[in-house]
Formats: C-alpha cells, structure tokens, sequence
C-alpha cells in the first residue's frame, strides 16, 4: 500500500531529533501507518476498529 496524497501526522510528543517515530494518515477506509524516517517505504493500512483498539491497549499500559 503506497497512498500518494494523504496528510500525513506524527505525534505531537515526537521530539525534532530524529528518533523512532511513526505517522498516521486519514487514508478513508483504513488509517496508515508507516516510519516517519522512511515515508517513501511500505505503508501498513488499519481498519478504525483495529487502531482504536491497539490504541486503547497501549493507553492502559
């Protein structure tokens, strides 16, 4: 998956140094995701359900 004209976000607790971070992007069915120290590589596309529910998972720790 290589979506060609999406905005792309990385997080707002991502520093400007460089480290590992991904970015996320409104692709309409599915929400991407790829490394924002690579955005001409893969792009993994997650339905909402899945990515709402990683993201609560990650929120409980």
């Amino acid at each position: 998956m290589k979506p060609q004209a999406s905005k792309w976000r990385k997080s707002s607790y991502s520093g400007e140094n460089g480290g590992d971070c991904i970015e996320l992007a409104d692709l309409a069915t599915v929400v991407g995701v790829r490394d924002s120290k690579d955005p001409e590589g893969p792009c993994l596309g997650v339905t909402r359900a899945d990515f709402a529910a990683v993201t609560e998972v990650i929120k409980r720790g």
